[in-house]
């Protein structure tokens, strides 16, 4: 690659990866040694609050070391997880939040482990593992059979030889430095590990992302998606993650690997050279399997939990108002590209919308509930109602509603002796209002009016109409109202 292509690629992974972002921050060290004591040892995983409250303990100490530190536990943790230090998960175990390293944070450890604390640059151990390694590698690839028989020969007879010179004392059992540093090799291996399980998750959670988008989009592939989750297919433990990771959970769950893993380890520590290790590298070689399987079952959580939500996604028809919802975003995005050459960003649009907050108060601002303050003083008495009077309910109703039938005969009255004269005569709300009372005051007037505009004529082009009548308090009282006349009967 040249050189040109090799930069301009470093610096777009500079801008993108988080273990460099990590590795640059001007607070390095910090961040480093705070993520490195609570989150990369025997607690993988914390929950929000108990991180909160570690790394508050820790700034304090930091602070009075002169160090500045200015913000919150808070407030650094929500910065390491925008920045992709940390990722932010819900569990089950925990009530809220859990956090813990993301496959960036803990490689950017890593790297800063191998710095502070160099492996030799060539050991025998490391070669001869990698020399096993290759020449197994040469075996099993080799497409002659012929060839593989005799590579296989030969080792039996290097075997056979061993034995041998076992059996006549000329073969001594690795001890002393060379043993310790074979351990230590071993250990430097088995460290890459979290790092793995933490990649493999990132790529299923990125697969999950992946197919919920291949659901939303239409077409084909929306299709072929659809009917593969609805016929029980498992579309994340059949892609090429899962099935990579299925075939090591299963040599790491096998009984058989693990009893002979167990019982070499206890033998290990049982030599004498094991005493050379330090605690923390004999923490790490007994517990190393116990670490594998609880991994292991985490991921096989993921997948099922991935699986179940991507089947529940589809059958419950969510994916079709999530469709929507995209359709509808993209044509936003759509007008907005269009209107930007006309219409600046600061440009006041004459809208103002409400955005949704939260109330945030003291807890000691609120006032409790006291039952007593609702408690009856006596015990409630008893009134026996009295029978109600038809004229009293007639009354109370034509005091708040209006009486429509009885303005309805009154109209109809008026009509019909006007007809009686002259059958093409029109008769206005005034005419009603001289032949007969409004009972109800104003609330007659309205009514007619009303009465009027639904069965009737409304002229605004005639002269106004000078209505005259009797208020409930005795009065007299006039208004000038539109031309409203009655052309026919109410029905």
């Amino acid at each position: 690659m040249p050189a040109t292509a090799r930069a301009l690629r470093l610096l777009q992974r500079l801008e993108e990866d988080a273990a460099w972002r990590l590795l640059r921050a001007d607070n390095a060290p910090i961040v480093a040694a705070l993520l490195k004591e609570h989150l990369d040892g025997d607690t993988p995983r914390l929950a929000a609050e108990d991180l909160y409250e570690r790394i508050d303990a820790d700034l304090d100490d930091l602070r009075a070391h002169g160090l500045t530190v200015p913000q919150t536990a808070q407030a650094y943790v929500k910065a390491w997880r925008d920045a992709g230090f940390l990722v932010r998960r819900s569990t089950a175990d925990a009530r809220g939040e859990t956090l813990e390293l993301s496959g960036a944070g803990t490689a950017a450890l890593r790297f800063l482990e191998s710095r502070d604390a160099p492996r030799r640059s060539l050991t025998e151990s490391r070669l001869a593992s990698l020399s096993a390694q290759l020449r197994q590698l040469a075996i099993d690839t080799d497409p002659s059979s012929t060839r593989r028989l005799e590579r296989l020969r030969e080792e039996r007879d290097a075997i056979d030889a061993r034995i041998v010179a076992v059996q006549e004392g000329r073969d001594d059992a690795l001890a002393g430095e060379r043993a310790v540093e074979r351990v230590q090799d071993l250990l430097a291996q088995a460290a890459e590990v979290p790092d793995d399980f933490a990649r493999v998750r990132s790529e299923f959670e990125d697969l999950n992302t992946l197919l919920r988008m291949r659901i939303l989009e239409s077409g084909q592939t929306q299709k072929e998606v659809l009917d593969d989750v609805f016929r029980g297919v498992d579309l994340i433990a059949e892609s090429d993650a899962g099935r990579s990771f299925a075939g090591f959970s299963a040599l790491v769950l096998d009984p058989a690997l693990g009893t002979a893993f167990e019982e070499d380890v206890r033998q290990v520590l049982e030599r004498d050279f094991a005493r050379e290790l330090s605690l923390h590298e004999r923490r790490a070689l007994r517990e190393f399997l116990t670490t594998l399987k609880d991994r292991s079952a985490e991921i096989h959580d993921v997948i099922t939990q991935f699986a179940r939500g991507l089947r529940r996604y589809v059958r419950s028809q969510d994916y079709q108002r999530d469709r929507v919802l995209r359709g509808l975003i993209q044509e936003a995005l759509g007008d907005a590209r269009d209107t930007a050459p006309h219409v600046k960003p600061w440009a006041p649009l004459g809208i103002d919308q409400d955005l949704t907050h939260v109330k945030i108060a003291s807890a000691g601002a609120l006032t409790l509930h006291d039952p007593s303050e609702v408690d009856a003083p006596s015990d409630l008495a008893t009134h026996e109602g009295e029978t109600a009077d038809l004229e009293a309910l007639r009354e109370l109703a034509r005091a708040t509603e209006i009486d429509f039938g009885e303005l309805t005969a009154s109209v109809n009255d008026v009509l019909d002796a006007a007809r009686a004269d002259d059958p093409t005569a029109l008769v206005t709300v005034g005419t009603v209002l001289g032949a007969h009372r409004a009972t109800q005051g104003v609330a007659s007037v309205v009514g007619l009016l009303a009465l009027a505009a639904r069965h009737g004529i409304v002229d605004p082009d005639a002269d106004p109409e000078a209505l005259e009548w009797e208020g409930a308090d005795g009065a007299h009282r006039r208004a000038r109202v539109t031309r409203h006349a009655f052309t026919g009967r109410i029905p």
